[in-house]
């Protein structure tokens, strides 16, 4: 606990000891040994998926807590093989990334389709796969930023995985489509006994408005999430929230006064838990992004996430490129140190 008090530094006191008011912890279903049992198995889930789910949970460094470290590398696509491997060019071979979420302890590892598909026979016995479904690739030019389909829910089923995941960008031209388009393909998983995870991302230029990027703001966020829960998302992927008002500053959509006034803080643990209270309020379990690597800061940004995560009452942590950035070693103690969180019986539920 005392690594974690350092690396937290200034805000240990702010993070450590806040207690939510607006959305009170009695009111949410929190992650726990017991979730499937005690939230899932309440839905029209068939077992398989709560058999996908609790190989997920009994996985790894967290198995039997409830809480979730996955490793995802779809950067390839989103960025370019270059912006991501080039740091650590033994990340080019699928092998080496699922071998780091392996021995960083990890409880799945999410990935392309040529990804997973070249190294399935090899891993899909030895750690929970995630097929990423759609991305957007920057080879365009000029660019566009859509999500379009790259695999087809049955290719994961047949190589083993089971989860499969996916990205609407919420608030675009193209995400009336894209939500289509996962609906099925989530219905689909669903029958195939596969766990959905959906990056419930914003995208639109007008979501920044005077210096602030609302792509970030709770309020979005956290409507984004809400739909990702319609769509019967069993996981939500989420950025933390760095501030809030999208809805209120940018001036559409439909609100209420008391998401700022009594539902939130300017605390970062009352953002987060905004954003649990939109995952019907804990049913579909919210994990955080790690966000890009800055280099010597990354250990106690994954820190921060983490603490914030857990004691919103989030499921876990979803980082890549703050470990596979880096040389091996340090790759794996980022991981574990995110885990230490979740392990930590002090770091409780705000």
């Amino acid at each position: 606990m005392s690594d974690i008090t350092k690396l937290l530094g200034s805000e240990a006191d702010t993070l450590l000891g806040h207690v939510c008011r607006g959305v009170p912890a009695e009111t949410i279903h929190p992650p726990g040994p017991d979730f499937v049992d005690r939230v899932m198995a309440q839905s029209d889930r068939r077992p398989n998926v709560l058999r996908s789910m609790q190989a997920l949970f009994d996985h790894g460094r967290l198995a039997g807590t409830g809480y979730l470290s996955i490793l995802p590398v779809d950067q390839g696509i989103e960025h370019s093989a270059g912006a991501s491997f080039a740091p650590n060019p033994r990340y080019f071979d699928p092998a080496n990334i699922v071998e780091l979420a392996i021995e960083g302890g990890c409880n799945a590892v999410a990935s392309t389709l040529g990804g997973l598909a070249s190294v399935a026979r090899r891993y899909a016995h030895r750690i929970p796969m995630i097929l990423k479904l759609n991305h957007n690739e920057t080879l365009s030019y000029p660019a566009i930023y859509d999500q379009t389909l790259f695999a087809q829910v049955e290719q994961a089923f047949e190589m083993g995985c089971v989860a499969v995941g996916a990205t609407i960008y919420f608030g675009s031209h193209e995400s009336r489509r894209q939500i289509m388009e996962i609906s099925e393909a989530f219905e689909r998983a669903h029958e195939l006994g596969m766990v959905t995870v959906l990056w419930a991302y914003l995208r639109n230029p007008d979501f920044k408005k005077d210096g602030t990027d609302y792509h970030v703001a709770a309020d979005l966020t956290g409507q984004a999430n809400h739909l990702a829960a319609t769509l019967k998302a069993d996981i939500v992927k989420q950025k933390l929230p760095e501030t809030n008002g999208g809805f209120r500053d940018i001036g559409f959509g439909h609100t209420h006064a008391k998401v700022y006034d009594e539902l939130t803080s300017d605390n970062p643990i009352d953002l987060a838990r905004y954003q649990v209270a939109n995952c019907y309020l804990g049913r579909a379990g919210l994990i955080n992004s790690g966000g890009g690597s800055k280099g010597a800061s990354d250990l106690a940004e994954a820190v921060r996430t983490a603490v914030i995560n857990k004691r919103a009452g989030g499921m876990g942590l979803i980082s890549g490129r703050k470990a596979f950035q880096k040389p091996t070693a340090e790759g794996i103690e980022l991981l574990n140190a995110i885990q230490d969180v979740y392990l930590s019986p002090e770091v409780t539920l705000a």
